[in-house]
C-alpha cells in the first residue's frame, strides 16, 4: 500500500500480477528508468496494471512501480536499520513473481 500519514491511495490487492526484479538497481533512477528497465530486462510493458518491485543495491531500500490507468505512482521505503534479508530468486536471474500479500508485509 502506498499511502499519506496512513491513508491507502493504492492498494496492493490478491487479484494484481506483482513482479520481483532479482537483480538491484541504481535507485537514482525515477519513473522513466524504471518503466524503461521493465521493459528492456524484464521483458514487460509497464502500463499493464503490474506491480514491480525493486531494490537498492546497498538492500536498505525498495521502490514499487505501478500503473494505475492515469499515471505511475512510485512508492519508495527506506529503512531505518537493517536491510532487507530475504529477497527472491528466479529461475531466469532476471523476474520473480510474488504474491500481493508477501509485498504488503514489506
Amino acid at each position: 500500500m502506498c499511502g499519506l500519514l496512513g491513508r491507502a491511495m493504492i492498494a496492493i490487492t490478491p487479484h494484481m500480477r506483482v513482479l520481483v526484479a532479482v537483480e538491484s538497481v541504481d535507485f537514482r533512477v525515477g519513473i522513466d528508468g524504471l518503466a524503461q528497465r521493465c521493459r528492456a530486462v524484464l521483458r514487460e510493458e509497464p502500463f499493464q496494471g503490474t506491480v514491480f518491485l525493486f531494490r537498492s543495491r546497498s538492500h536498505t531500500a525498495i521502490k514499487l512501480l505501478i500503473y494505475d490507468g492515469q499515471g505511475f505512482w512510485l512508492c519508495h521505503k527506506r529503512l531505518s536499520r537493517g536491510r532487507f534479508r530475504y529477497w527472491p530468486q528466479a529461475a531466469d536471474g532476471v523476474v520473480s513473481e510474488a504474491l500481493a500479500h508477501e509485498v504488503q508485509v514489506l
